[in-house]
């Protein structure tokens, strides 16, 4: 089981007040340039912010990752499945938040990038269900690449307001660390750990920036890359324990939920989903409660109250887990549904 010792806290401390000064420094350069996003008819904000901010998430993750690396606390092929993706996928964001890029052409990164990590990670582990294991094989690559695209595209759907994206980061990459302390789903010593809780420790830094009312926003660079950086931890902890996955998928249970839920009713609709719109739980909420803090600090509440305790519960009996993920995220698309996940959208 990982520790984490005197380098590692070490490391974590370094990351949040690199990124932290790293986010000051990209909001001075977003303003001095004029990279704003300007509020529209499908936007969630009102004044023109800088955005672009999430560059400081990844140029610090990365740097303490290598640093993780050369301190033999985190194992190359996972520091190369996550970097390498990683990046690919946060430059094509960069360039999106700049110029726009066509839908196709960021679909490609994201299935490379994808495809990338199954690679250095060899498929998708084999996964636990009730009392038995069951492996997919090569179906398991093509589960896995559709799996992080949806991870790292969800992100990106659900940072439509202050602090959301960057607050659930934290959380899902922070409850990580005790889950697998307590329930043993870090058996061996890739640093799986370790790096979550770098990311989390990164993504506290910006958060000082973005919390409501928002400074800066991280823009594509910074939701694309954690989208997928979290899906591709989520995979190398299921390597050490087959329940993990679902651990995961129990932590960022909001996310999931009014993402898919959201995306399934247009879809529905035959309505173009790769478009921006304002029609998910948490932004029609923002709009009926004026309020994006209200909003953040609800997601931060029903994570910590309820799925915090849940994905505990579904570590620690692994043969009821599929059970406890059903019980722990049916109440919060019901909530979702009632809040508005997917609503046919009346732009005012």
């Amino acid at each position: 089981m990982e520790s984490l010792d005197i380098e590692v806290v070490s490391t974590v401390g370094a990351a949040l007040l690199t990124s932290a000064m790293l986010t000051g420094v990209a909001r001075r350069l977003a303003l001095s340039r004029g990279v704003l996003d300007v509020p529209n008819d499908r936007s969630s904000h009102e004044v023109p912010t800088p955005r672009g901010g999430g560059v400081a998430i990844v140029l610090t993750t990365t740097a303490a990752w290598l640093a993780l690396v050369l301190l033999g606390k985190l194992r190359t092929d996972l520091f190369i499945a996550l970097s390498g993706g990683g990046i690919a996928v946060a430059i094509v964001g960069l360039l999106d938040d700049r110029h726009r890029v066509s839908a196709g052409a960021r679909l490609a990164v994201h299935l490379g990038a994808a495809i990338w990590a199954l690679a250095w990670l060899g498929g998708l582990p084999p996964m636990q269900f009730g009392d038995r294991l069951v492996s997919l094989g090569w179906a398991g690559y093509a589960l896995g690449v559709v799996g992080i695209v949806w991870v790292l595209n969800l992100f990106n759907f659900m940072d439509g307001i202050d602090g959301i994206a960057a607050s659930e980061a934290v959380f899902i990459s922070w409850s990580g660390v005790p889950l697998a302390l307590i329930a043993g789903l870090a058996g061996n010593d890739s640093g799986v750990s370790a790096a979550a809780i770098v990311l989390g420790a990164a993504c506290f830094g910006f958060l000082l920036w973005n919390w409501p009312p928002a400074k800066i926003f991280m823009g594509d660079v910074g939701s694309g890359y954690l989208g997928y950086v979290i899906a591709v931890l989520a995979l190398a902890t299921t390597r050490e324990s087959p329940v993990a996955l679902l651990v995961w998928l129990i932590l960022g249970g909001v996310f999931f939920v009014d993402a898919t839920v959201t995306f399934v009713r247009r879809l529905a609709r035959h309505e173009r989903v790769y478009e921006a719109h304002r029609s998910h739980a948490y932004q029609w909420l923002a709009r009926r409660w004026q309020s994006h803090r209200r909003v953040t600090i609800l997601v931060v509440f029903v994570n910590v109250i309820w799925l915090l305790p849940c994905a505990y519960l579904a570590a620690v009996y692994p043969a009821f887990a599929v059970w406890i993920a059903v019980g722990g995220l049916a109440p919060v698309a019901v909530l979702a549904i009632a809040a508005g996940s997917g609503r046919t959208e009346r732009v005012d």
